[in-house]
């Protein structure tokens, strides 16, 4: 491996704890009351940039990829060829180096090695802590033998006059952006340059295993997933932000994974090895489960959750509330510190899907049941509203419209998503609802965020098939099946209308929104073959 040869201090493979020893050591996290580690990134590395990410165009992918999507920024391979010299070259003077060999995909069939070269042991603690151990029977993997290797170097910044021209003008700084989240498919090379981001190296790799599967058969799905006594397998589709984490956490049920699976002939099936959940006013009485696994007290070297960008006191206690640095504090920790996790990874076909939608409008109802052809079209569409603090520049939430609810990191054309979704739900009788974790009663700043203890009550409806029961009702707007009754739901708060005091302003509000997904769907897939029973459930 380029990157190491000659280093004369490597660290390969090394133990947790050792990582956990140097991370204290080398003062990259301070630890906390509870043993957790604590760090901080500079003000441009709170969230992702998606601005600064991009894909190396080769002809081997270059149809395969939806350039007309915001988030597929092309990179001639020259100038990727040049940031890979550069990094190798920043990493040869590094003191030390950290080597972790590490896999995405519990189902062995589908797994990816990915090994991870940088100088700082906190990104090597964060891959030991996501990214999953290399399965014995690696050489089954239909992805073949070779891994996927990244290069990070969190802190370094690249030369911005050697780029000009070549990479972004940052409109802040005025002047070439110095960072750079690039990924090529063909050569299996990913680079970090300049971004502290723990997620940058996450959603990196998220968006690799969302290229590759495709071709093997493979739907890849940005959601959590877990499992009741009785196998039923569950998916929780939705952007950071709308509750996948929290709602998936269930003390009922056994949790699959939080973020990131695919959905193959055999089933479910993780990537990862870990979580990595959005800390900002959590509840230790409505999220007791994710509180837990970063805030019990452990040994600081046996602990090794992360803790990023959250206040913290000189006692070592957190505050999560405090909102200073950044919306956008997370944490990292093993799936094995849920106690009621299965790290093993695997579960059968879903028997439910929930899309979830953080409404900021205050007009979705809170759940309802989505046909066939409505599933399509809420999959293609993917809203909710862009919540402060997921991306840099982001303050106030707005309303958007992510694909597959994971635009950033769904690299493919649409129709290769789309096919494989329609074949799954026609083959396993898959039942999906979307759920509205957002507002009722008004919009975001007059209305009240819907209480997660009703959303957990209506997500438990649907698991056991009360709603199944029940009469529904069309709203006609949204063309949405939304049950009439729901068991241990106040019956007003089905009815967004019958939340809002000023029933014209909700009617106004519902018609632009409407509008809002008239204007997307036209703008983004008028004329790339949706079908026309799609294509009619757009809102109006």
């Amino acid at each position: 491996m380029r990157a190491i040869e000659n280093h004369k201090d490597v660290w390969a493979n090394p133990s947790r704890r050792e990582l956990i020893e140097e991370v204290i050591r080398r003062r990259e996290a301070l630890v906390s009351r509870s043993g957790a580690l604590a760090t901080w990134t500079p003000p441009e590395s709170t969230g992702r940039r998606p601005q600064d990410t991009y894909i190396v165009d080769r002809p081997e992918i270059h149809d395969k990829v939806d350039w007309r999507s915001p988030y597929c920024i092309p990179m001639p391979a020259e100038t990727f060829e040049m940031i890979v010299e550069d990094a190798l070259l920043a990493l040869r003077k590094k003191p030390r180096l950290y080597l972790t060999e590490r896999a995405l995909g519990a189902n062995s069939r589908y797994a990816l090695m990915v090994y991870t070269v940088t100088d700082h042991a906190l990104t090597a603690l964060f891959t030991d802590n996501m990214f999953r151990p290399i399965p014995p029977d690696i050489h089954c993997s239909h992805l073949g033998p070779r891994p996927f290797t990244i290069l990070v170097l969190p802190h370094d910044k690249l030369d911005t006059q050697k780029y000009e021209g070549r990479l972004r003008v940052d409109p802040e700084k005025k002047r070439t952006s110095d960072i750079a989240i690039v990924m090529d498919f063909v050569e299996r090379v990913g680079i970090v340059y300049g971004s502290a981001y723990l997620g940058s190296v996450k959603k990196l790799m998220f968006t690799v295993m969302n290229f590759l599967l495709p071709d093997l058969g493979v739907l890849p799905i940005h959601g959590a997933a877990n499992v009741g006594g009785t196998c039923d397998c569950a998916l929780f589709l939705g952007l950071s932000g709308t509750g996948k984490t929290s709602l998936s956490t269930d003390p009922e049920r056994v949790l699959i994974g939080d973020d990131e699976h695919g959905w193959c002939e055999e089933g479910i099936f993780n990537f990862e090895w870990g979580c990595y959940a959005k800390m900002i006013d959590i509840d230790p009485e409505k999220e007791p489960d994710i509180y837990w696994a970063v805030m019990h007290e452990a040994d600081p070297l046996e602990h090794g959750a992360i803790v990023e960008n959250a206040m913290i006191y000189p006692d070592g206690s957190f505050d999560f509330h405090d909102r200073r640095l950044t919306e956008n504090s997370r944490a990292s920790y093993p799936l094995s510190f849920l106690r009621n996790a299965d790290p093993r990874g695997l579960a059968g076909h879903p028997k439910v899907m929930f899309f979830l939608a953080a409404d900021a409008h205050g007009v979705l109802p809170p759940i309802a049941r989505l046909e066939p052809e409505q599933a399509m079209f809420w999959f293609l569409m993917g809203y909710t509203s862009r919540l402060a603090g997921t991306e840099i520049g982001v303050i106030e939430p707005r309303s958007t419209f992510s694909r597959f609810f994971g635009a950033p990191f769904m690299p493919r054309v649409p129709r290769d998503y789309i096919v494989l979704l329609e074949e799954n739900l026609r083959r396993y009788g898959t039942k999906v609802y979307l759920v509205n974790t957002g507002w009722t009663g008004g919009p975001y700043g007059e209305g009240r965020r819907i209480d997660i203890r009703l959303t957990r009550r209506m997500i438990k409806a649907a698991l056991l098939g009360e709603l199944e029961r029940v009469d529904y009702w069309e709203d006609e707007l949204f063309h949405l099946w939304v049950p009439a009754e729901c068991p241990g739901v106040p019956g007003e708060i089905l009815r967004p209308e019958a939340t809002w005091r000023d029933k014209n302003a909700y009617k106004a509000r519902a018609e632009k929104l409407a509008h809002d997904f008239q204007r997307e769907f036209a703008r983004s897939f008028a004329g790339v073959g949706i079908p026309n029973k799609v294509a009619a459930q757009c809102p109006g």
